[in-house]
C-alpha cells in the first residue's frame, strides 16, 4: 500500500528535439563560426590565413603565440594603453549610466507628470534614432565641449545609453510597492536614502542586466570612440585594431586576429558568466507595471 504522505512522481519524460531546436541549434553554430575561424587564424602563420583560411593549424602552419606578440608590440603606440583607455571607459560608462538611469526612472515612475511624461518619451525616441544621422554633429559638438577624451567620452555615452536604461528600469519601478518607500519615510529616511538604501537594492536584478548589456556595447563599440577620440593621444582596443590594419602597407592578419582574440575573450566570458541576470532582469522589467 503506498504511503499517503509521500506524494506521486511524475513520471519522467524524455526531452523533445522538435524543428525549432534543431532550427536553433544550426543557426546558434553559424554564429560561432566566425569566432571559431578568428581563433583558429590567430593560430596560424599569416601565409596560411589568406591561402587557407577555413583549414586547422597543422605542423607547417601554427604559429602559436607568436602572432600575439607581435601584435600587442607591433607599432608605435603601445597595445596596453588601448586595454587602459578601453576599461576606463566601459567601466565609467556603465557606472554613470546605471546610477544617472536608475534615478531618472525612479523619478518618473513616482512623478507622473508633464515633465516625466516628455523625459521618457525622448528616452524612448532616442532608441529608434540611428547613430548615422547624428554622428558628424556629435563629434564636433563633442571636440567643442572638450568631450573628445576618455575621461569625458562617458558623458556621450550616458546619451547614447539612457534610452534602454530608462525604459527597462522604468517598468521594474513600476512594480516595486510604494509601501516600501512610505515605510522609509516614515521612519525618518530622506528622498536619497529611500533611493540608495531601499529602491536600489530592490532594482538588483534589472540593475545587473543594463549593466551587462551597456558593458558588453561599450567595450564592443568602435564608431563612436573613433569619431570623437583624439586618434593620435588615445585609442580603444577596436581602433587599435583597425589603426594596425590600415596604416602599415602589408597587413599582418595573423597579428590582427590575435588582438580580436584578445579583446573578444573577455566579454564572452563575462556574458557566459552573467547571462542568466540577463534573462531575469529583462523579464522582471517586461511583466512589471
Amino acid at each position: 500500500m503506498q504511503n499517503k504522505l509521500t506524494p506521486n512522481k511524475a513520471p519522467m519524460t524524455k526531452p523533445k528535439f522538435g524543428f525549432l531546436t534543431i532550427l536553433f541549434a544550426v543557426i546558434c553554430i553559424g554564429y560561432m563560426i566566425p569566432v571559431l575561424l578568428v581563433l583558429m587564424n590567430s593560430l596560424k602563420t599569416n601565409g596560411s590565413i589568406n591561402t587557407a583560411t577555413f583549414a586547422f593549424p597543422n605542423a607547417e602552419t601554427f604559429m602559436g603565440i607568436g602572432n600575439y606578440v607581435h601584435g600587442i608590440t607591433f607599432g608605435n603606440y603601445p597595445f596596453y594603453y588601448s586595454v587602459g583607455y578601453s576599461f576606463l571607459i566601459t567601466v565609467v560608462s556603465t557606472a554613470l549610466i546605471l546610477v544617472a538611469t536608475s534615478m531618472a526612472a525612479w523619478y518618473i515612475s513616482r512623478v507622473w507628470n508633464t515633465m516625466s511624461k516628455v523625459v521618457y518619451y525622448l528616452c524612448i525616441f532616442s532608441m529608434i534614432v540611428p547613430f548615422q544621422m547624428v554622428m558628424y554633429t556629435l563629434a564636433d559638438t563633442a571636440r567643442g565641449l572638450h568631450l573628445d577624451t576618455p575621461f569625458t567620452i562617458p558623458v556621450i555615452y550616458l546619451g547614447f545609453g539612457a534610452g534602454l536604461a530608462v525604459f527597462m528600469f522604468t517598468g521594474f519601478v513600476k512594480g516595486i510597492p510604494l509601501e516600501i518607500e512610505e515605510a522609509a519615510a516614515i521612519d525618518g529616511c530622506g528622498t536619497v536614502g529611500t533611493f540608495f538604501r531601499v529602491t536600489l537594492p530592490v532594482m538588483k536584478p534589472t540593475l545587473v542586466s543594463v549593466g551587462i548589456l551597456e558593458i558588453m556595447w561599450v567595450w564592443n563599440d568602435y564608431l563612436l570612440p573613433y569619431l570623437v577620440l583624439d586618434r593620435t593621444k588615445y585609442m580603444t582596443i577596436p581602433i587599435h585594431i583597425q589603426y594596425l590594419q590600415g596604416s602599415y602597407g602589408s597587413v599582418d592578419m595573423g597579428a590582427v586576429m590575435a588582438l580580436i582574440t584578445l579583446s573578444i575573450i573577455p566579454i564572452i566570458v563575462f556574458y557566459l558568466a552573467c547571462q542568466k541576470h540577463i534573462i531575469a532582469g529583462v523579464t522582471a522589467g517586461a511583466v512589471k507595471g
